[in-house]
């Protein structure tokens, strides 16, 4: 097979899908309260009850917001798995399933945070499936029309938002992932004894 004869929009989307049925989505099982709010380190950005927060920026339309700062900070804050999963939910997915798929609008300003993880994680899953519902829409044609103006780089093909979200979404629930181990190992002794 040449590459006239690949299907690119399935490739694209089995790169996302493998990750997350193969090595992702069973990690994520489990999350409790206490692993999505913790924080390893003091003042590190998060997901809080409104006007709980003291960061200069609390995104979000409902009871909690999510910690920001403009400009973001030189080095930038460490985040929460709260944090994470609410940037991955809006600013990965949400907005661009409302710009590219004709889901509703949705922004950092006007979303309403998960108050728990599971919670969360219901949100996750609802946006990614509108995002692999509308990743096939696009054809292989659909693949190669710029992006438009509603992204950075309008002139830029629609493949390229397409890996650029993929690496994301890889990128930073691979972090959340890790937070995980983390707090596993920072709760529990080497010898099995609680801290």
């Amino acid at each position: 097979m040449d590459a006239d004869e690949l299907d690119w929009n399935r490739t694209l989307r089995e790169q996302w899908e493998f990750h997350w049925n193969h090595q992702l989505r069973a990690r994520l099982d489990g999350l409790t309260d206490d692993e999505y709010f913790w924080s390893p380190v003091p003042e590190a950005w998060s997901v809080r009850p409104r006007g709980s927060s003291t960061a200069p920026v609390q995104l979000g339309a409902g009871d909690f917001t999510m910690d920001y700062a403009f400009p973001v900070p030189v080095p930038a804050a460490f985040t929460t798995i709260a944090w994470r999963l609410g940037h991955v939910i809006v600013g990965v997915l949400a907005a661009r399933n409302a710009a590219h798929f004709g889901a509703p609008a949705a922004s950092q300003e006007t979303w309403e945070y998960a108050g728990s993880a599971a919670t969360a994680l219901d949100q996750l899953e609802a946006q990614l499936d509108v995002w692999l519902a509308g990743v096939p829409g696009l054809g292989d044609a659909g693949l190669r029309d710029p992006i438009g103006a509603k992204e950075p780089f309008p002139e830029a093909p629609m493949a390229d938002l397409v890996l650029h979200i993929h690496r994301e979404l890889i990128h930073h629930l691979s972090e959340v992932c890790l937070l995980r181990d983390l707090y596993l190992h920072t709760k529990h002794a080497t010898n099995g004894a609680t801290r």
